[in-house]
């Protein structure tokens, strides 16, 4: 459902080549780029602060998205790819990252390009990873550089979501 904020009346953006499933919510100043995807039950609130989700990035099944009031916008780059069941609140995530699946990522912060958070990892808020980083634990630390084989992952991922959203659209257009 894309509904406006109840307060403000502000609407979504959402590129017309973009996927959002019937199940997921999206309120209020969300913008959503290029052959993005939003999957089902994902909630995207953006109602007292602005959301940004770049191109070609895609938010798997169960996700939260939300903001904090005159502090902390959210911002997705391209490209990204955040794992079902992510909590995400008033951070941002560099261009070719991957969030895994039931990770957390608080206010404030900011999670380089290229970078894989694993899943089921707290990142605090202010946290900061340089590019190409694993991340990991609870609280998450930096463990390393990430290697080719994983970069090609972040990669592969986020290619893989693109296809499926044009399937989709493609069944739901029949």
């Amino acid at each position: 459902m894309i509904r406006p904020c109840p307060f403000t009346g502000r609407m979504p953006s959402i590129h017309p080549t973009a996927y959002v499933d019937e199940t997921a919510l999206i309120i209020g100043k969300v913008e959503i780029g290029a052959r993005s995807s939003i999957w089902p039950m994902t909630v995207v609130r953006g109602d007292v602060h602005e959301i940004v989700i770049g191109e070609d990035t895609n938010v798997q099944d169960h996700c939260c998205l939300h903001v904090l009031k005159d502090r902390f916008s959210l911002r997705l780059g391209n490209r990204v790819s955040i794992g079902h069941a992510v909590m995400l609140h008033g951070c941002e995530i560099g261009d070719g990252t991957l969030v895994g699946m039931r990770a957390t990522i608080m206010d404030g912060a900011r999670i380089g390009e290229s970078c894989l958070v694993a899943a089921g990892a707290l990142v605090t808020p202010g946290f900061r990873a340089p590019p190409r980083s694993l991340v990991m634990g609870a609280p998450a630390v930096v463990k390393r550089e990430l290697r080719a084989e994983e970069l090609e992952l972040l990669d592969r991922t986020w290619k893989n979501y693109v296809e499926y959203r044009k399937a989709y659209m493609a069944a739901s257009s029949t």
